[in-house]
């Protein structure tokens, strides 16, 4: 079935606003974001917000700019202009490492584990400031043991957060040798060992069989309830309706919509938007 299809199936007869109710606290906010690329303009003025503790959806057809606004919010790419606003702090244009430290991480579309390591070694190097990233504190006497703790409750937490995805049993496999639904998994596993505030999903359910698909939108749903955020960009439709409280819709660089499901299933613009007429 395709996008359009799921948006229209189950539209309402009443009219409904086509914004939600404003957020008054958000964790991200986006402002007048604005990306060129020699004449091309790939996000045009795009303005939203992300609530702490929700799991926000991001849609809009091909081309819409949601990867590039993915790019501007996460520090690939530098906003031509707009601002970004994390937990309070403009973080407009810093860099990806930068922006992790402060717990604004992402994945991507293609999942990027170091192949040639196995997956127990790629979780443990996600933590940042870890003591045994110093060779002097690995061989000075009293920083020596302390290294070794470090490492021994990073080796703990790697193996917590494998079991949480269920790939423990995969630990001592080497990343490469991982099914596409698997290296997703680990991404995501990678991802938690920051310890992050916020989550940007980059289409994660890509190329996922229906079983792995269950169990990641599962997970990610019990850190959500654990309060972390989650910003979602993906083309399956039943996942965005039947997962995200709120959904923003982007069209031409711009955001066309936004509210819940029913708000986003009745808005005749998005409709328009994915059947391709003009709007």
């Amino acid at each position: 079935m395709s996008d359009a299809e799921t948006v229209e199936r189950t539209m309402p007869e009443s009219d409904v606003p086509t914004t939600s109710d404003a957020i008054d606290s958000p964790l991200l906010e986006v402002d007048g974001l604005r990306k060129q690329f020699g004449g091309v303009t790939a996000v045009d003025g795009a303005s939203f917000k992300v609530a702490k503790g929700s799991f926000t959806g991001l849609i809009g057809p091909n081309g819409a700019g949601k990867s590039t606004t993915f790019n501007c919010i996460t520090g690939i790419h530098e906003p031509t202009a707009g601002t970004v606003t994390f937990d309070g702090h403009d973080v407009t244009g810093l860099a990806p490492y930068t922006l992790a430290k402060r717990g604004l991480v992402r994945t991507f579309q293609i999942a990027r584990e170091l192949s040639e390591m196995t997956v127990l070694e790629n979780v443990m190097l996600a933590p940042p400031g870890q003591l045994g990233e110093s060779a002097l504190r690995s061989v000075v006497p009293g920083l020596r043991e302390r290294v070794q703790r470090d490492e021994t409750e990073v080796v703990e937490a790697a193996w917590e957060t494998l079991e949480f995805f269920e790939i423990d049993h995969l630990a001592h496999e080497n990343a490469g040798n991982l099914s596409g639904g698997q290296r997703k998994l680990l991404e995501m596993a990678r991802v938690l060992m920051t310890e992050p505030e916020m989550v940007l999903l980059d289409e994660p359910l890509a190329g996922v069989n229906p079983t792995l698909e269950e169990k990641l939108l599962d997970r990610i749903d019990e850190l959500r309830q654990d309060g972390l955020t989650f910003l979602l960009v993906e083309h399956d439709m039943d996942v965005i309706m039947n997962h995200c409280e709120h959904i923003i819709v982007m069209h031409q660089g711009q955001v066309l919509a936004e509210g819940d499901a029913d708000t986003i299933q009745s808005d005749e613009r998005v409709l328009e938007a994915y059947l391709g007429g003009d709007v």
